[in-house]
């Protein structure tokens, strides 16, 4: 079992906790399929940043980082050493963990 701290940059909304047996699923699957925002205008592809967030908090659950999200990861808004892509971050086997996460304001991105 996960649980996952979603906070949020975006002013007005309290972080939340997910509980999944998700493994094989991105982060950003677990935090849509729970009713939270998080932009994905390549359709979860790799192919922009939109899906942009921090991880604070449990990496070592999630898939390495590749070479071609790291290129779109330095495309992102404000990127940080701790930035993925949350199509990218996707649970691993195991015994499960804590993950935290931050996501960025959504209202910054136009169009979707």
């Amino acid at each position: 079992m996960y649980t996952i701290k979603v906070n949020f940059e975006q002013k007005g909304l309290a972080s939340q906790v997910i509980e999944t047996n998700a493994v094989g699923d991105s982060l950003l699957e677990v935090i849509l399929d729970n009713g939270y925002e998080l932009h994905h205008n390549c359709g979860a592809v790799c192919a922009c940043s939109t899906c942009h967030l921090y991880v604070e908090k449990g990496e070592e659950f999630l898939a390495e980082l590749s070479d071609k999200e790291e290129d779109f990861i330095d495309r992102a808004v404000s990127p940080k050493i701790n930035s993925r892509l949350g199509c990218q971050c996707i649970l691993q086997k195991g015994a499960g963990g804590v993950i935290e996460v931050t996501l960025p304001d959504q209202t910054q991105f136009n169009g979707e």
